[in-house]
């Protein structure tokens, strides 16, 4: 992919050449016909990151090629969704000879959601001062009410929130809209059309399913709120402090009171559940627990995870690696067969595949 380019024409032939690449890499485990979920072939990241050029009294945005490490001057990034991409050039104007906002400003990054909202963080080489603090909340003023934005001021060691430091993202999954606070600087799905497809495709699954969910490496609640009408109860677990935040106040935004949520890593929950331990204060005893959903980061699940999720009768993998997915259904294999598989097409343009897959109890 050319950096801040979209090739629409040639979406469908990188869309097949990625249901190849997965179905040549998961052949041993005759896999059932995998489902594909499209991306909008432009405007579809609802996330993005520049650094900020300054050349005399110009000012634009800027990324860097992977490769050749040489500076890529964006004008217009059709890559982010419609939102991100109209209001980059309007920024700029608004602070190219504004000094308070344009002096050391380094970087922008921009967070957006379906629903129009959209929050900037702007980190400077420098410490802000109320001059800054002023004439952000000036331009906020000005841009409302045609721009539902919230900026947010960084530097070392520094964090300036005039409002907030979130957006509420909206997702229809089956005949409901669940909200989502995503929060500056932690981890969401970028592509959000992609992720509610995803969201619609694990509780189609569990619709089919009963008793009790573990989810792993639960974030800040995306799937857990979007399955919780499927389940008795969900216990999730997560590490970070923030996603574990944003995941209580997730829940109890959606009035949903069947979710449980710890910080506990994945390792430390398949080694309390193989000796038999308490998850924190839950009762494990009392639940029956058929299907544990994970997650994992690109690395995969780690020996212990891999042994826990085994015992279960349901699982629901989602896989960000296509490769250590397959490293692992080379285990999984053994105890479970996969029963449906899904290819999320949630980076369009490069070689990352999301996948998924629902293995049964063999």
């Amino acid at each position: 992919m050319r950096i801040g380019q979209v090739f629409p024409a040639e979406y469908e032939s990188q869309l097949t050449s990625k249901k190849a690449l997965l179905q040549d890499l998961f052949a041993p485990y005759a896999l059932p016909e995998i489902e594909i979920y499209r991306s909008e072939p432009e405007h579809y990241r609802q996330r993005a990151e520049f650094r900020i050029w300054h050349d005399g009294d110009d000012i634009y945005h800027a990324m860097f090629d992977s490769d050749t490490k040489q500076k890529v001057r964006i004008d217009y990034f059709p890559v982010a969704s419609k939102l991100i991409a109209d209001f980059m050039p309007v920024l700029l104007s608004k602070i190219q000879f504004n000094h308070a906002l344009r002096y050391k400003l380094y970087q922008v990054d921009y967070l957006a959601t379906l629903s129009g909202e959209l929050l900037i963080s702007m980190i400077y080489k420098r410490q802000l001062d109320e001059q800054w603090q002023q004439a952000a909340n000036d331009l906020t003023n000005e841009l409302l009410p045609e721009w539902n934005v919230k900026i947010i001021g960084r530097s070392r060691k520094q964090k300036v929130v005039l409002k907030d430091d979130f957006v509420t993202e909206r997702f229809a999954v089956g005949k409901k809209t669940l909200a989502y606070q995503q929060v500056e600087g932690s981890f969401t799905q970028p592509n959000a059309g992609v992720n509610q497809q995803m969201l619609n495709w694990a509780a189609k699954i569990a619709g089919q399913l009963n008793g009790d969910l573990l989810e792993l490496y639960c974030g800040n609640a995306n799937f857990s709120l979007a399955l919780a009408d499927y389940f008795e109860q969900v216990v999730a677990t997560e590490i970070s402090r923030t996603s574990i935040k944003s995941a209580q106040y997730n829940i109890a935004l959606n009035g949903i009171d069947n979710v449980q949520v710890l910080q506990m890593s994945a390792e430390d929950v398949s080694k309390a559940l193989a000796n038999g331990s308490a998850l924190k204060h839950i009762d494990l005893a009392s639940m029956t627990l058929n299907t544990v959903l994970v997650d994992p980061p690109r690395a995969g699940l780690d020996p212990d995870t891999l042994q826990l999720v085994s015992r279960f009768n349901d699982i629901i993998y989602i896989s960000c690696n296509p490769q250590t997915l397959a490293d692992n259904l080379q285990i999984l294999d053994k105890t479970h067969r996969v029963v449906c598989s899904a290819l999320f097409d949630q980076f369009p343009y490069s070689h990352h595949v999301e996948t998924g897959l629902w293995l049964q109890k063999r």
